[in-house]
């Protein structure tokens, strides 16, 4: 039976998905397997019932900590996709200062800024820290890297839409 997969990008840069499309043809082997239901480039509106999610990036703003708890509720198997998803890795820089320092430096005190004031309607309100996705829901299966590589990705994958555990052992994950 053809699964759903869904690919998700929080607060992050989009290495992880530039890593996924660099699967190449092998994008072909998953298309064989799984429908991508959701993702940066499919126009889905709503977040739909899937067997499987990467989400990339952090939790950063209010917004990103309703949409973890609703993929997670409508996904089989979540995954945390690169570092900033498992450990919130360089997003979380920002926890160094209170929210409130960041976005005047970021909307008040920089060149360039619009009108001199903090959006409130067109950005996403920030939470007091930035956190990993395990801190607010139940993850399956964490997969490290800055990015991920794409054979790790392929994988991870190939096992999860085959209904099997992928191992993620020190050889798998081998860094450097």
């Amino acid at each position: 039976m053809r699964k759903k997969l869904a690919t998700v990008w929080l607060g992050g840069c989009s290495g992880c998905h530039m890593s996924f499309l660099d699967l190449d043809e092998r994008l072909l082997e998953i298309a064989q397997w799984a429908d991508v239901v959701k993702s940066p480039v499919v126009d889905q509106k709503e977040f739909p019932e899937v067997d499987v999610v990467l989400v990339e990036g952090a939790v950063v703003n209010a917004e990103h900590e309703e949409e973890i708890v609703l993929m997670r509720r409508r996904s089989r198997v979540l995954v945390a996709f690169g570092d900033c998803a498992v450990t919130a890795n360089v997003p979380s820089m920002r926890n160094a200062w209170p929210k409130e320092v960041v976005l005047r430096r970021s909307y008040l005190e920089v060149p360039g800024t619009v009108e001199g004031r903090v959006p409130t309607e067109e950005v996403a309100a920030l939470i007091d820290r930035v956190r990993p996705l395990h801190e607010l829901v139940k993850v399956d299966f964490f997969l490290p890297g800055c990015p991920p590589s794409a054979d790790l990705i392929y994988y991870v994958l190939t096992e999860l839409l085959h209904d099997r555990v992928p191992v993620l052992d020190e050889a798998r994950l081998k860094f450097g």
